[in-house]
């Protein structure tokens, strides 16, 4: 007989507990519960309407898509409910020098030829011709041609034209999100428990946590607890003192102020980044508002400088006052200790660049699904999440450093500094390889594909010295008809495309507020 470790039934992983709601809280209910629906285990999520969420979140890539389908969520009912529009990636402006524009696009950059990467031979034809006859490598990028024109199409199934090559995600309401994700884990009988916790009761024996008790005096005890209490860390940190692996020293951002404007007009099927003095800003289009927010470093800005800045660059005016949120980017040591899971924020912070803050919680239900353990709980599962979790975060830093550090900008002392700043050795052999050939190496399952690295890399300016020589083995004349064909499509499919705010009411997807009855 399998001794039991004090915590519920030995053999069986029964009770599942979430601390903390907002975004990570529901993802994990809504999942959890789909994924347990044998009847035999039971998802409680404790939340308390008195503690506010961060609920910035709402820029996506497109693994979301995937999450979505996994909870059987009907995309145009989906984004009718979080007021959300169809994003195809993210402009860059004053990146590499001020007045630099470039576009990271989702998807690939043209096709291939014989399994030679298409952005060789563009750098080759780009060497030969210049850039007038090679054009702008975003004129091959699907996503790219169609954000230019503020288009947008969802690819169909089985489609022939370039439009299969559509690549997106979306721009939501992390707070609506999270609404629509508790409706839904409340129907597949998640059990929903309003209270703050106040103390937090661990096994004398295993060190694992047992149970919670709220300030009512209700205890609920539990196998497994997923702590989704944000930047807090009410279990990972303060119960279990995991410890934090701080990242500073590479990204400084420290704070940031998030304000609402109403929408100046239809919705950019794109998010935008403005690179100020020390930081940048965001630009999230929805369907009922504009999402923006100015992410800073207090070592180079104070709060009244980077309110300032905010409030000059908006389009339209403010909603509310901007709302001033502090953190420090990085992970926790074990993003698994003991039975202890950390989600979202509570789980670390890489800053908002890249959209990936939800994909990260994404990517740790995957990893949990996919070790879920019986009791007692083995040291080997843990191990192997946190190893694949730290992975994900190093390879989502260095992306986001990437940004930073291939700048040429000498205006402030915010850039000088990361102009010249130390990276690590993970990131410098990338770039080192891109210098030399223009070659893109991804190892392991790293989330940022190689067009990824090709549209921050030529677009902040980082030329290769050659293209690589395997690119010389195909006709000249021949790849530069094959590049006219492609860019000719591209460009002929995005202006047949209709504009976002178009496809989002004839697709059934746009929100419509009930009318007032009149009596």
């Amino acid at each position: 007989m399998r001794k039991s470790n004090g915590i519920g039934n030995a053999g069986r992983l029964a009770r599942v507990v979430i601390v903390g709601g907002g975004t990570a809280g529901w993802m994990a209910a809504a999942a959890l519960s789909r994924f347990f629906n044998d009847g035999r285990r039971t998802i409680t999520l404790i939340e308390s309407d008195a503690i506010g969420t961060v609920g910035v979140g709402e820029a996506t890539i497109p693994p979301i898509r995937s999450f979505n389908a996994m909870l059987d969520i009907p995309e145009d009912e989906f984004l009718r409910e979080t007021r959300g529009t169809a994003k195809l990636g993210i402009e860059f402006v004053n990146w590499g020098r001020q007045r630099d524009r470039y576009f990271h696009p989702f998807g690939t950059y043209g096709q291939d030829l014989h399994g030679i990467a298409f952005h060789q031979l563009w750098l080759r034809e780009h060497a030969r011709s210049g850039l007038g006859g090679a054009g702008d490598i975003g004129d091959y990028s699907m996503c790219t041609a169609a954000a230019r024109q503020g288009r947008f199409a969802r690819p169909a199934a089985g489609a022939q034209s370039a439009v299969r090559e559509i690549a997106y995600a979306y721009h939501f309401d992390a707070g609506l999100y999270a609404a629509y994700l508790r409706r839904l884990s409340e129907r597949q009988g998640v059990t929903r428990i309003e209270g703050q916790i106040t103390h937090v009761t661990r096994d004398g024996e295993s060190g694992d946590v047992t149970s919670v008790t709220l300030e009512n005096g209700t205890a609920i005890a539990g196998d497994l607890f997923i702590d989704c209490s944000g930047f807090r860390g009410l279990l990972i940190e303060e119960a279990l003192e995991t410890g934090y692996e701080d990242w500073s020293r590479w990204l400084p951002m420290n704070r940031a102020l998030a304000v609402p404007t109403r929408s100046p007009g239809p919705p950019d099927p794109f998010t935008r980044a403005t690179a100020h003095s020390a930081g940048w800003q965001w630009r999230i289009p929805l369907q009922h508002r504009t999402g923006n927010g100015h992410v800073y470093s207090s070592a180079f800005m104070g709060e009244d400088e980077a309110r300032a800045i905010l409030l000059a660059h908006l389009e339209t005016e403010p909603l509310a006052e901007p709302r001033a949120i502090r953190f420090l980017t990085g992970m926790r040591r074990k993003a698994w200790n003991h039975n202890v899971v950390a989600l979202g924020l509570s789980s670390g912070f890489i800053e908002p660049l890249e959209s990936t803050s939800i994909h990260l919680i994404q990517n740790g239900l995957q990893r949990l699904f996919a070790l879920f353990p019986d009791l007692p709980i083995r040291a080997a599962e843990r191990d192997e999440y946190n190893r694949g979790m730290h992975d994900l975060y190093a390879d989502v830093r260095d992306f986001i450093i990437l940004h930073y550090k291939a700048t040429q900008r000498e205006d402030s002392e915010f850039w000088r500094y990361v102009q010249h700043m130390s990276i690590p050795d993970s990131l410098a052999h990338k770039i080192d390889m891109w210098r030399h050939r223009g070659r893109v190496f991804r190892e392991n399952a790293e989330l940022f594909a190689q067009p990824s690295w090709v549209a921050v890399m030529l677009g902040q300016n980082i030329w290769p010295e050659r293209h690589d020589p395997i690119a010389d083995t195909l006709d000249e004349a021949k790849v530069a008809a094959a590049m006219a064909q492609m860019r000719a499509a591209y460009a002929d499919v995005a202006a047949r495309l209709p504009a976002l705010g178009d496809f989002l009411r004839q697709s059934g997807s746009w929100h419509v507020a009930p009318q007032a009855v009149v009596a």
